[in-house]
């Protein structure tokens, strides 16, 4: 029993710490997703949203965040069906990062989450934010953002 309860904390130890202010998240593996997401803007990862937030997403690639994104029902359905199946709540999981978040909202900005916002307000300066353009774009601030990291 000891020695199960001891690779069970190594293995533990050796998992990405989300825990630690969203520092890592595994990013985008499915192919079509990071291809046709990643044409406008960063593919961003699954687990900082809630299934409810990317089936509405999905649902209005039409007017997406003011671009026309529509996709075939084919390509649509497929990246639909990889990020819920990878959100923060997906198989029944439940994120630290939902901490905030009633069951009954759908945010739909990662921008609009209660730990980017408690991660982010106050210490991302104005020229911090003129020179990255928009606070949805990661990679500014985040080398590593493409790869899940999300260090400072």
């Amino acid at each position: 029993m000891k020695h199960t309860l001891s690779l069970t904390a190594l293995a533990l130890t050796a998992l990405p710490a989300l825990a630690d202010e969203g520092e890592y998240m595994p990013p985008v593996s499915d192919p079509v997703a990071l291809a046709e997401c990643s044409e406008c803007h960063m593919a961003y990862p699954a687990g900082f949203l809630p299934q409810r937030s990317w089936s509405r997403i999905m649902a209005t690639l039409e007017d997406h965040f003011g671009e026309d994104a529509s996709l075939d029902a084919d390509t649509s359905a497929r990246i639909e069906t990889y990020l819920t199946g990878n959100a923060a709540d997906a198989g029944g999981r439940s994120s630290g990062l939902l901490y905030g978040v009633a069951a009954t909202d759908t945010p739909l900005r990662i921008s609009d989450m209660p730990w980017f916002r408690a991660e982010h307000d106050g210490e991302v300066s104005a020229r911090r934010l003129r020179k990255a353009g928009s606070i949805s774009n990661c990679a500014a601030c985040h080398r590593g953002a493409e790869r899940g990291s999300f260090e400072d």
